[in-house]
């Protein structure tokens, strides 16, 4: 697998196995799925690295220290990287924007946000 990492990035060694897995699948599959098939051949590729990962993770989010409601990630790798999936031809603005709160909602270090729509796959990486 090829190495995707930068070491000035917290955990970029798992963060780069996470976007190795994803170009293998957008390479395999390309676009044009639903994000579902994405999701587990995605699943597929984490194992086979040996990734500690849960898919479809639920988690709570709170205001002002209250329970307000909760939210599934497709993927929480390593207790504190949040993988959003996507299959949209164009990211957007919202789509930036709700990796963001998530990000602090969920208390995680990072959100990786993938994007197996396009012809290329698009990965933003987004640190607290």
């Amino acid at each position: 697998m090829e190495k995707y990492t930068n070491d000035k990035y917290y955990k970029s060694d798992i963060t780069g196995k996470i976007i190795g897995c994803a170009q293998k699948v957008h390479t395999t599959l390309g676009n044009g799925f639903q994000e579902v098939i994405y999701q587990r051949a995605l699943e597929i590729e984490f194992e086979k690295e040996k990734l500690t990962f849960e898919r479809e993770k639920e988690m709570d989010i709170f205001y002002e220290g209250k329970l307000i409601g909760n939210r599934r990630v497709d993927f929480l790798v390593d207790e504190d990287i949040m993988v959003e999936l996507k299959a949209l031809t164009k990211l957007e603005d919202v789509n930036t924007a709700q990796i963001i709160n998530y990000i602090e909602a969920y208390k995680v270090k990072i959100g990786l946000l993938v994007n197996f729509g396009s012809r290329s796959l698009e990965v933003k990486r987004y640190v607290k």
